[in-house]
């Protein structure tokens, strides 16, 4: 049955190609925006530099990282949860290294990011259909179509048959996780969403694929599903569907969002505005909550009916902050020349942003002026 469903989705995917025009390299980051990246470092920018610091002494930045997988099957929970810390932290070698390739030049980095994709291409044959299935494509699945990206339209000595073997990977492994999620009805907190379509919408970028693009898109604005923006945050004040439960899912949710829009503005469309700047409301909400401030709070009712008995605001993780926060206060401060004062509070308070394995992180460089 699972190489039936794999070899529909191949011949879907060959069918559906579109002369669509994407920007390469394109998922997240373009060629410009790693020229002014490495002008910041060179010249000691702060805060920019202050985060390339981070990345650059991250033990997952390392070109003599140790490979902790491959694996077979991997998962989050159920039989295969031991290899989720193991391959989380591959996944985060393989994307980190990609980067340090761009900002380096040093092709040691760029071999050790392929090596680890090859290496889990050769060996990786499925993902159960756990619970937190559709976390792990979402997740790892976007370090890994990065990296590829990276490697693909930037390092020259990237063999054909790795990257082809990378390629199935992502559309035979990962990707049919993600199109079941889709498939399926709401069920899960919104955070869930947004985490599933950024990678969604990533895949689509690497393969060209204007029809999958366009579908990541549409689910972000239009989904019956508690992870749109229209469902998870609120016009009125910012409030997000998860606020009622703690503050660490909120800004895992947040981020998840701000990262489908950064890619597609790289790609000529601008989501950041989308319902009167919407994510820019959520940002604040949670920055001034999290800050200490008071804000107001009503009783959510989610798409599910699972998660409406949050009677009030989640103190829990209250001002732990995420480092989400610069590419929204990049976008929206620096490009659109808007307010976001407590999102420029925190951040005044965290930079330069670090690692944070569910995130792109070390936003005071990626994100930066650009």
């Amino acid at each position: 049955m699972r190489r039936f469903v794999v070899s529909m989705w191949l011949c879907v995917l060959c069918t559906v190609l579109s002369a669509r025009s994407f920007t390469h390299p394109g998922v997240l980051h373009n060629l410009k925006s790693f020229e002014v990246m490495k002008q910041q470092i060179e010249k000691k920018i702060m805060p920019a530099y202050g985060s390339w610091m981070i990345l650059k002494a991250h033990p997952c930045s390392q070109y003599d990282y140790e490979l902790r997988g491959p694996y077979k099957v991997i998962s989050r929970d159920g039989e295969y949860a031991y290899t989720k810390g193991n391959m989380e932290r591959d996944f985060s070698a393989a994307y980190q290294n990609s980067l340090m390739w761009m900002l380096t030049g040093d092709k040691r980095h760029a071999e050790k990011s392929l090596d680890i994709l090859t290496a889990y291409a050769d060996t990786l044959q499925y993902i159960p259909e756990t619970n937190d299935a559709p976390l792990l494509a979402g997740l790892e699945g976007m370090k890994i179509v990065y990296a590829a990206e990276i490697l693909k339209y930037t390092y020259k000595e990237a063999d054909a048959s790795s990257l082809a073997k990378i390629s199935k990977m992502i559309l035979t492994v990962f990707l049919p996780v993600l199109e079941n999620f889709y498939a399926r009805e709401p069920y899960t907190n919104g955070n869930w969403g947004p985490v599933a379509t950024k990678t969604y919408m990533a895949i689509a970028i690497w393969s060209d694929n204007a029809q999958m693009y366009e579908k990541a898109k549409d689910f972000y604005l239009n989904a019956h599903d508690n992870g749109t923006i229209k469902n998870y945050i609120s016009g009125d004040t910012g409030q997000c569907q998860e606020s009622g439960r703690d503050q660490g899912h909120p800004q895992l949710g947040l981020g998840a969002m701000a990262t489908i829009c950064e890619m597609a503005w790289i790609q000529g469309d601008d989501l950041y505005s989308a319902l009167d700047n919407r994510l820019l409301k959520g940002y604040e909400y949670t920055a001034r909550y999290n800050l200490g401030y008071d804000v107001p709070y009503v009783v959510w009712k989610d798409i599910t009916g699972k998660y409406s008995d949050w009677q009030s605001i989640s103190s829990h993780s209250r001002g732990s902050f995420k480092p989400v926060y610069e590419i929204v206060y990049n976008h929206y401060v620096l490009r659109k020349h808007l307010e976001m004062p407590y999102t420029k509070e925190v951040l005044d308070k965290i930079r330069p942003e670090g690692f944070e394995r569910d995130q792109p992180a070390f936003g005071s460089l990626l994100f930066w002026n650009k």
